[in-house]
């Protein structure tokens, strides 16, 4: 086993400020910078705080931003950066700092519980749900988010602008609702809950501009853009500007009058 000495830089701090601390620190090969955030915690630095679980890449903890790029740093091998370069890590620049790499991502929590939950169809009980693969194929994919939040993090109508972030759900729970929308036992509809025009009108659909930054980052490799946020888009202008759907509004309001 070959090792070499890493030059690092790690952003320490907490809510009152901050900056980045250098550190030289032992590589081995087939190693991930978790593990040498860990080295630096065991021999440098005993304080550093890291969130972080599985070290597995399937509990999203360990989220943090590399060289700029949102992470997992269990899942970034050292070798995919040279052996001169200094590696850069920061906390996750879209939420407020608690400690040195961890940070406050509750703003997530909180949107996760403005969207309405499955509504199951009358006269189904749980454990009787019935579906063929073919209807759950599109939304299946969905599943595999482990709520990383790196999406959350580079998306820069949440990373830039501070403000958005009461009208403004995020990639994640847009895809939540893209879910719900496509699973084919939802009985939202039939409740009386439009679940297009509440992610037009409520969890800021319309402030995606659809650059693909939440793709790109995603662990999972979830087609977050073209598979969940684009045909949501689709569906909700398609709604919106449906003629029949436009008359139907306009026969209401009169006999609301």
């Amino acid at each position: 086993m070959s090792s070499y000495d890493a030059r690092f830089r790690v952003w320490r701090g907490d809510t009152e400020g901050g900056a980045l601390e250098d550190f030289r620190v032992e590589v081995n090969d087939g190693e991930v910078v978790l593990d040498i955030i860990h080295r630096i915690q065991a021999t440098q630095a005993g304080d550093l705080a890291v969130r972080w679980n599985c070290k597995a890449g399937k509990c999203g903890s360990c989220s943090a931003e590399i060289n700029g790029r949102p992470r997992l740093l269990c899942m970034t091998r050292m070798s995919v950066f040279g052996r001169e370069e200094t590696i850069t890590v920061t906390p996750l620049r879209a939420f407020p700092v608690v400690r040195d790499l961890v940070t406050d991502v509750s703003f997530n929590y909180t949107k996760a519980r403005e969207i309405p939950a499955f509504v199951p169809p009358e006269g189904v009980k749980p454990g009787e749900y019935r579906m063929q693969q073919v209807d759950v194929d599109r939304s299946q994919e969905f599943r595999k988010c482990i709520e990383c939040f790196l999406c959350q993090d580079t998306c820069h109508v949440v990373r830039d602008h501070e403000e958005n972030k009461t009208a403004f759900a995020g990639p994640r729970f847009l895809m939540r609702v893209a879910e719900l929308d496509m699973h084919p036992l939802d009985a939202a509809a039939e409740s009386g809950l439009d679940r297009r025009a509440t992610a037009q009108e409520e969890h800021g659909l319309g402030l995606c501009n659809i650059t693909k930054c939440c793709t790109e980052v995603c662990p999972e490799h979830i087609k977050i853009t073209d598979n969940a946020l684009i045909p949501l888009k689709e569906r909700a202008v398609d709604r919106k500007y449906d003629p029949l759907v436009w008359l139907g509004n306009k026969i209401r309001r009169r006999d609301a009058t």
